[in-house]
C-alpha cells in the first residue's frame, strides 16, 4: 500500500517551487535543477505532484496575495460598488496593488505563463484561464451589482481586464510605470461616464 503523501511537506514544496519560478521563470526549467535548488530529488516532486506541468500549474496559484483576491476580500467586507465612482475606486485599488514592489516582482513569470499558454495550451492554458476567470468573474458581479445586464457586466469586465494586462505588460517592457498609471486613469476617465447611465 502507498504511504500517503505529507501534506505539510508537500505544501512548502509549493511555496518554495513558486520562489524559485518568480527568480527563475519558465525558460528552461527542468525538474532536476529544480529538485537540486531545493534540496530534493526530481523523483519525490514527481512523486508529490506527478508531472512538471502540475507542480508549477499549482506552485503558481498558491498566490494569497494576488490583487484580484485582495479586491474580493475588500469587498466582501464593504460590500458591492453602489455607483460608478464606488466602481472606479476598486479599479483603482486593483491598479495600486498591481503596482506594489512584491507584485510587480510577480509580473514577469505571469506575462511569461500568458505566452506559454498560447504557445502550450494543454499545459498551460488552464492556468491562464484560470486567472482571467477569476478576474472576469469579480468584475462582472461589480457590474451587474451597478444594474448592468449580464452580457453587458462580462463585455465591460473583459474590456477593463484585458487593457489593464496590456498596460502591466507595455509597462514591464519599458519600465515606464508613470505612463502606464497615467493610461489607465485616462481609460477610467473614458469608461466611467458610460457606467454612470445605469446608475
Amino acid at each position: 500500500m502507498a504511504r500517503p503523501a505529507d501534506l505539510g511537506k508537500r505544501a512548502d514544496l509549493l511555496r518554495r517551487v513558486r520562489e524559485y519560478v518568480i527568480r527563475n521563470g519558465l525558460a528552461g526549467l527542468s525538474l532536476r535543477p529544480l529538485a537540486k535548488a531545493l534540496g530534493t530529488s526530481d523523483r519525490m516532486l514527481l512523486y508529490y505532484f506527478g508531472s512538471k506541468d502540475r507542480l508549477v500549474a499549482e506552485a503558481l496559484a498558491q498566490d494569497e496575495g494576488r490583487p484580484v483576491l485582495l479586491v474580493r476580500k475588500a469587498l466582501d467586507s464593504a460590500g458591492a460598488p453602489g455607483n460608478a465612482a464606488a466602481m472606479r475606486l476598486v479599479m483603482e485599488e486593483l491598479w495600486n496593488q498591481f503596482m506594489a514592489p512584491e507584485r510587480r516582482n510577480v509580473l514577469p513569470v505571469t506575462f511569461e505563463v500568458m505566452t506559454a499558454s498560447v504557445l502550450h495550451p494543454s499545459r498551460y492554458g488552464p492556468v491562464m484561464r484560470d486567472v482571467l476567470h477569476e478576474w472576469r468573474t469579480l468584475l462582472t458581479a461589480a457590474f451587474t451589482d451597478l444594474g448592468m445586464s449580464g452580457s453587458r457586466a462580462l463585455v465591460e469586465a473583459s474590456l477593463l481586464v484585458d487593457a489593464t494586462l496590456g498596460l502591466l505588460h507595455a509597462a514591464l517592457a519599458d519600465d515606464d510605470w508613470d505612463r502606464a498609471t497615467a493610461a489607465f486613469q485616462t481609460l477610467l476617465d473614458r469608461l466611467e461616464p458610460a457606467w454612470r447611465a445605469v446608475d
